[in-house]
C-alpha cells in the first residue's frame, strides 16, 4: 500500500503547508503531498511547493461563469494528480458541494480557534477580544457550514495577560503545525471513524510476537 496522496488548497503564505510537507519529508506522516493549488496567483504557498518539486497550480476563480464550475476544474485537478485527502490550509474559500460530494469526508480544514467557538475569520482575534482564558486550534472535516464540520483533533492555548491578538496568533500557529499533520497521520493510517458529530481515533493495536500468544 502506497502513501496517502494529499492534495494543498491554500491561498497565502502556507505555513500549514510547509509543516505537512516536512512531516512527509521526515516520514512522520505515510502520506506525501501531489499537488498544491491556490485561488491566489501572488501564495507564497504555491513558490513553498514549487521548491519542493510538487505541482503548483493557480486556479483564477475569474475565469468560470460561477462556483460550481471553478470547484469541478478544482476537483479535474485533484483527481489528475491522484489525491486522496484534500487539506485546506489557509484556503480563504467555502467550499461548496462540488468539492464536497467529490470527496465526502475527505476534506480537512485547520481552524485557529476551539471550535465551536469563533467561527470563521480572524478566531485569535475573536477568542482574544472575548476575553476567553483559553483559546487553540482544531482540525475538522469540511461540511456544508462554516467551520462546522466533525471535530478530529484541537489543541489547547492559553491566552496570557500580556497577550495581545497578534501574540496569542503566533502560539496557536505553533500548536496547528502540531495537529496538522497529526491529524493526516491517523487518516492516512486509516484510525479515523466519523460517527454522527464525532471522530474517533481507533488506537493502534500494539505488536504481539507469536511467543506471547
Amino acid at each position: 500500500m502506497g502513501k496517502l496522496r494529499l492534495g494543498v488548497l491554500a491561498s497565502g503564505r502556507g505555513s500549514n503547508l510547509q509543516a505537512i510537507m516536512d512531516a512527509a519529508a521526515a516520514c512522520k506522516i505515510e502520506a506525501d503531498v501531489s499537488v498544491v493549488i491556490s485561488d491566489n496567483e501572488d501564495a507564497y504557498a504555491l513558490e513553498r511547493a514549487r521548491q519542493r518539486g510538487i505541482p503548483a497550480e493557480f486556479v483564477n476563480p475569474k475565469s468560470f461563469a460561477s462556483k460550481s464550475e471553478y470547484e469541478k476544474a478544482i476537483v479535474e485537478q485533484l483527481n489528475r494528480h491522484g489525491v486522496e485527502l484534500v487539506c485546506l490550509a489557509g484556503y480563504m474559500r467555502i467550499v461548496g458541494t462540488v468539492m464536497l460530494n467529490a470527496f465526502r469526508n475527505k476534506i480537512m480544514n485547520i481552524h485557529p480557534a476551539l471550535l465551536p467557538a469563533f467561527p470563521g475569520l480572524h478566531g485569535q482575534e475573536q477568542a482574544w477580544r472575548y476575553g476567553v482564558k483559553f483559546s487553540g486550534c482544531t482540525v475538522h472535516f469540511v461540511d456544508e457550514g462554516v467551520d462546522t464540520g466533525p471535530i478530529i483533533i484541537q489543541a489547547v492555548v492559553p491566552v496570557l495577560d500580556d497577550d495581545t491578538a497578534d501574540t496569542l496568533a503566533v502560539r496557536i500557529l505553533e500548536q496547528e503545525h502540531v495537529i496538522y499533520p497529526e491529524a493526516i497521520r491517523r487518516f492516512a493510517e486509516g484510525r479515523l471513524k466519523i460517527v454522527g458529530r464525532k471522530v474517533f481515533t481507533k488506537e493502534i493495536e500494539p505488536f504481539r510476537s507469536q511467543e506471547s500468544e
